[in-house]
């Protein structure tokens, strides 16, 4: 009688492993190949218990012994993984099956391509780059010595572009030879370099506000938070002080992320006292063509830059990109291509970046804003993924 029990035991403990183990079915409507795009795995989504550990599992491709580079993600901070990422190839109009199982990945490399930090030995920058692009934005210590008049601050709440040329990680390496005097990231030495003026322009998708024909915004972020970095994202936060638009008081947060392969950070930004916002552009000397196609849901701008071009775009969810402002100005950094973005539960969504021509493969406008209807295209008809019960 008890070898039965413990038999019993055997097969339930068994079959109860088992079980965790999931095959997936990802469909591609689109009659396009798609690649670098994320999908996102949770726990209730893979119908696993509470108990069980995102990170002791691997996803491996059906029928072949080829395991994908995943990712786990704590989005709360409270210890426990949230989201587990991969990014499957998917040929156009086709499915495919992938095992979700409790496994090692003999093929896992771990590297982290997306990255992002705080730099405080550059004044106060927060820094975020993959493979493709890289971007920054200034902190309360660099807005402080503008107002003190202390030299080598930066007061503004645009976005920088960093014009990477390689696909390796080049923040660390940057900063370092700035901060040591061995070189500077303004001059390209093979590897790209930094010749993006902001300002007081919105760079690469800042935010304002209109009021009365008048563009308003926010200065430096005051806090930050870095979520994850890995070979699949980097995410983190970014709160500003409360600011205000000619009387209504602004609320302000963003949630900023950059994944494998991608040209477009992803910004959630969570705002109060406001239905809508802008996100813009900058227009820089106005010797650049602005691109809009406000039914796909993207804004471009191409325009020389030094000895090369860059491309520089927006990309919203289909009915939330209302409308556009192409806003010129003689004042100094201010004039801006403006996206109006519709604020739905305090909440807009939205991607910006940028395509350069020395380090990307959009040599024309024309190839940079087929880019961004394309990704307008995969946004408004994402992978779908299924369960296999």
């Amino acid at each position: 009688m008890k070898k039965n029990l413990l038999l019993t035991a055997i097969l339930v403990s068994s079959f109860a492993v088992h079980s965790q183990n999931k095959t997936i079915t990802i469909t591609n409507s689109l009659a396009i190949d798609r690649e670098f795009e994320t999908i996102e795995l949770t726990k209730k989504s893979l119908g696993l218990p509470s108990s069980a550990k995102l990170e002791d599992y691997s996803v491996k491709e059906s029928g072949t012994s080829t395991f994908l580079e995943t990712q786990v993600v704590d989005t709360d901070g409270d210890g426990n993984s949230d989201l587990l990422l991969f990014q499957p190839k998917i040929a156009a109009s086709s499915k495919k099956d992938f095992q979700v199982l409790i496994a090692t990945n003999p093929d896992a490399t771990k590297i982290i391509n997306c990255y992002s930090r705080f730099v405080p030995e550059r004044t106060d920058d927060y820094a975020w780059e993959n493979n493709k692009v890289a971007f920054r934005t200034y902190g309360p210590v660099a807005q402080k010595m503008v107002e003190d008049h202390v030299e080598g601050g930066t007061l503004t709440s645009g976005i920088d572009a960093w014009l990477k040329r390689v696909d390796y990680p080049i923040i660390n390496k940057w900063y370092e030879k700035a901060t040591l005097g061995t070189g500077t990231y303004h001059k390209d030495t093979g590897e790209g370099l930094d010749n993006f003026h902001v300002g007081d322009s919105r760079g690469v998708g800042g935010i304002a506000v209109k009021v009365d024909n008048k563009y308003y915004f926010s200065k430096n972020f005051t806090t930050w938070k870095t979520i994850t970095t890995g070979p699949i994202r980097t995410s983190f936060i970014l709160t500003y002080a409360n600011w205000d638009a000619k009387g209504n008081k602004i609320t302000e947060s963003k949630l900023i992320s950059l994944d494998y392969g991608s040209y477009l950070s992803r910004f959630e930004i969570n705002i109060k006292g406001t239905k809508e916002i802008a996100a813009g552009l900058t227009l820089h000397d106005k010797k650049g063509t602005i691109g809009t196609n406000i039914k796909e849901g993207w804004l471009s701008h191409w325009e020389p830059l030094d000895d090369s071009e860059l491309g520089t775009g927006l990309v919203a969810a289909k009915g939330t990109l209302t409308g556009f402002d192409n806003y010129i100005t003689n004042d100094k950094d201010l004039s801006n291509l403006y996206g109006n973005l519709t604020v739905k539960n305090n909440k807009v969504v939205y991607y910006v970046g940028f395509g350069w021509k020395k380090g990307s493969p959009f040599q024309t406008k024309q190839e940079w804003e087929a880019y961004l209807s394309s990704f307008a295209s995969k946004i408004n008809n994402p992978l779908i993924v299924k369960v296999k019960k």
